[in-house]
């Protein structure tokens, strides 16, 4: 991104139509793409709390598979997307190790639904997200980031993560916008499917 549409991306203010905001939170293991995905679909500039990994996280930080990573999320992601004239998302990307899952149950507050991002070379690390968000009874779906090499099938993914087939499973790449803004869409209209079957019921 050069840095006229930088500019630009942090100047994008709210519409003046919007009338209604969702807050919702990405979750998932370590380095699964969760500050990525802000990154990639806010039309502001994202407010990070990236933080250059150090020697003292060796022995407490569990790196397999991520060993090119440099940086980690120490406490949220922060970003903001616009899915129509009225409609808002606050974005929130939870911090993935282990030491900072007790800001989980914080960032759930007032959020109405969730994403979790799952890689498939790491799929037991997004045991505990979906552990915790069923324990809130917050809706969620699931994401299947690419990170390139041999692709999985969705229904293998399904079965290692023993989702109901109620629970949205779709593939993305963190890093295109197009595709993130994709997840956050079937998010919002699987939240709409859930309150309107709700509504439905006498």
């Amino acid at each position: 991104m050069d840095l006229k549409s930088s500019e630009q991306t942090a100047r994008t203010p709210l519409r003046g139509t919007a009338s209604n905001a969702l807050k919702i939170v990405i979750v998932g293991g370590f380095g699964v793409g969760k500050t990525t995905m802000v990154r990639s679909v806010s039309e502001i500039r994202p407010l990070s709390t990236e933080e250059t990994m150090t020697r003292a996280g060796l022995g407490i930080d569990d790196a397999g598979g991520v060993q090119d990573k440099t940086t980690t999320t120490v406490a949220f992601d922060f970003g903001r997307i616009s899915l129509n004239e009225q409609l808002v998302l606050y974005l929130f990307g939870a911090p993935g190790q282990e030491r900072f899952w007790f800001l989980w149950d914080r960032l759930f507050s007032g959020t109405l639904g969730a994403v979790v991002l799952v890689d498939t070379r790491r799929v037991a690390d997004s045991w505990y997200a979906i552990d915790r968000l069923e324990h809130h009874g917050m809706p969620f779906i699931v994401a299947r980031n690419d990170f390139g090499g041999p692709a999985h099938d969705l229904e293998r993914v399904r079965d290692a993560l023993s989702l109901s087939d109620d629970i949205p499973l779709i593939n993305c790449d963190a890093r295109e916008r197009a595709s993130s803004k994709a997840v956050l869409i079937t998010l919002v209209n699987h939240l709409y499917a859930l309150s309107s079957a709700r509504e439905s019921t006498p």
